[in-house]
């Protein structure tokens, strides 16, 4: 007789269940509401600056819709909207007695021109156009590569705003002053060339206040520097000159007295090739001053930075992108002050300080130069 045996395995199945803290669950979506909220409102600064109804707001005091359209240009429904959405924001004040908007000098002190150079309502516009190209960046994710400078239109128009009035508040009388002895160098005359000069308004106004010291500006864009030319030109200066150049290949050998280079650096294809260059450029004991992005090297060192999430969005949808699109390193713009130091020195400049300056809380001020 045969006998058979069957026999059954049974397999148990482990599942693992994770108790949800529903308070911090609920806290985390009112924090996520809040963050819609506040792009909603982001989106309407930006076109309250675009179209100059912040400023407008401002000027006239507590009024009416109908008032501020024909002050500001532009149709009463729209406005009124618009101004429901920044009341609603806690931007604007309304008075429902008498119909009156209104937007308190503490509010429009950084949403406005009138009370200095931070205009955190122009920087909205910044955050408009990086979303015209997301569809495109997404693809980028998938297949690699970068997105070139020809798919940010307005990006240099929206930088040369801000940096313009950064600049005018400060370059003449806090920036030089920074420098040890470049006030005296540049009355006496002296050869500069600034790297990225973009629109060139750093390198007009320098060239206005030092008639005996010759500027040269230098940029791949070619729109950016029919307009630094503009400018020079409607001011009558003979001493500044502007040319497209790719920085990377500067090719100059010890024919500077000083170079700079404002916020220019983090976002080059090749920033030890033009760091390089421009150790290379700069005459013997030459002053090299680098402006770029506060920040430290590393996320973790970062994370009390107010504007932190802008600095990796801009750097996501713009900044490491156009490098990426150039074959580049993709630095970023939160390189960090570790990263900076280290390529300065790295290029062969010595003595490399970094210094902060009151007119101008976003960037930090790298001093260097050539032994």
């Amino acid at each position: 007789m045969t006998t058979t045996t069957t026999t059954t395995t049974t397999t148990t199945t482990t599942t693992t269940t994770t108790t949800m803290d529903r308070d911090a669950a609920r806290a985390f979506q009112k924090r996520m509401v809040g963050v819609r909220e506040d792009a909603a409102l982001g989106l309407l600064l930006g076109i309250g600056d675009e179209l100059g109804l912040l400023d407008a707001l401002a000027r006239t005091g507590p009024t009416d819709p109908a008032t501020l359209a024909a002050v500001a240009g532009v149709d009463e429904r729209y406005l009124r909207e618009w101004l429901d959405g920044i009341v609603a924001g806690d931007v604007a004040t309304y008075d429902a007695a008498t119909g009156h908007y209104a937007l308190p000098r503490e509010r429009a002190a950084c949403l406005t021109s009138a009370d200095g150079p931070v205009n955190l309502a122009r920087s909205m516009k910044m955050l408009t156009m990086l979303a015209g190209v997301e569809p495109e960046l997404r693809e980028k994710f998938r297949h690699g590569g970068g997105l070139g400078y020809d798919r940010f239109p307005r990006f240099h128009e929206l930088m040369a705003a801000d940096a313009a009035a950064v600049h005018d508040a400060g370059l003449l009388e806090v920036v030089v002053p920074t420098v040890p002895g470049l006030h005296e160098r540049l009355v006496d005359g002296a050869d500069v060339a600034d790297v990225g000069c973009g629109s060139g308004h750093a390198v007009n106004l320098l060239a206005r206040a030092y008639p005996a010291s010759r500027f040269v500006g230098y940029d791949l864009g070619d729109e950016a520097i029919e307009a630094a030319r503009a400018q020079a030109a409607a001011w009558g200066l003979t001493n500044a000159s502007f040319e497209v150049r790719d920085v990377a290949a500067l090719g100059e050998e010890a024919a500077y007295d000083v170079v700079t280079a404002f916020d220019a650096i983090h976002d080059q294809a090749f920033p030890d090739r033009v760091l390089a260059g421009i150790a290379a450029a700069l005459r013997p004991g030459g002053t090299f001053l680098m402006v770029d992005i506060k920040a430290e090297s590393g996320v973790e060192n970062n994370r009390g930075l107010p504007w932190l999430t802008f600095l990796y969005t801009l750097s996501l949808m713009h900044c490491m992108t156009v490098s990426l699109a150039h074959g580049g390193a993709g630095l970023g713009t939160v390189w960090g002050r570790q990263t900076a130091v280290r390529m300065l020195e790295e290029a062969g400049l010595v003595d490399v300080e970094v210094r902060e300056v009151r007119s101008d809380p976003f960037n930090y001020f790298y001093l260097a130069r050539r032994a």
